[in-house]
């Protein structure tokens, strides 16, 4: 799972729109939209922090699954 697909999974599960997560989080909708779909695949971790923290997670969750993914491939 991608960090976008990973944002948008907590994003919708928390029941958030674009619009409203963006006010809460202080991060543009266009970024947001952009990271969710792929886009923007290397957001700065001051980005990522202030999504986790919107989201209720440690910032380590939304990137954990990005590395981990790197990690199975590089070891296969």
């Amino acid at each position: 799972m991608s960090i976008g697909e990973k944002v948008r999974t907590l994003r919708v599960e928390k029941g958030l729109s674009v619009n409203e997560f963006a006010k809460q989080s202080g991060v543009s909708k266009s970024y947001i939209s952009n990271i969710e779909r792929g886009v923007q695949k290397n957001p700065s971790l001051i980005i990522m922090g202030k999504l986790a923290k919107t989201l209720g997670v440690a910032l380590e969750e939304l990137l954990t699954h990005k590395y981990a993914e790197g990690t199975r491939q590089d070891i296969n």
